[in-house]
């Protein structure tokens, strides 16, 4: 795991958070935002994996 990755499950994780808070409240703005911040989160989530993928494909196989 890189830290795109990590930085992006979190950022989905609060957003999901945030989100549910705004509907306990009845505040639409705060749930938008939980949206946005859930968005953000799956797109560095996206670039992080797409890293992953690239360093696999690069590195060579350990003991060769």
């Amino acid at each position: 795991m890189n830290k795109d990755q990590i930085k992006g499950k979190a950022k989905d994780l609060a957003g999901k958070v945030q989100e549910q808070a705004g509907r306990m409240v009845g505040s639409e703005e705060q749930q938008a935002k939980g949206l946005a911040k859930q968005a953000t989160g799956k797109t560095q989530q996206g670039l992080g994996n797409a890293k992953e993928t690239v360093h696999k494909a690069t590195t060579p196989p350990k003991g060769h």
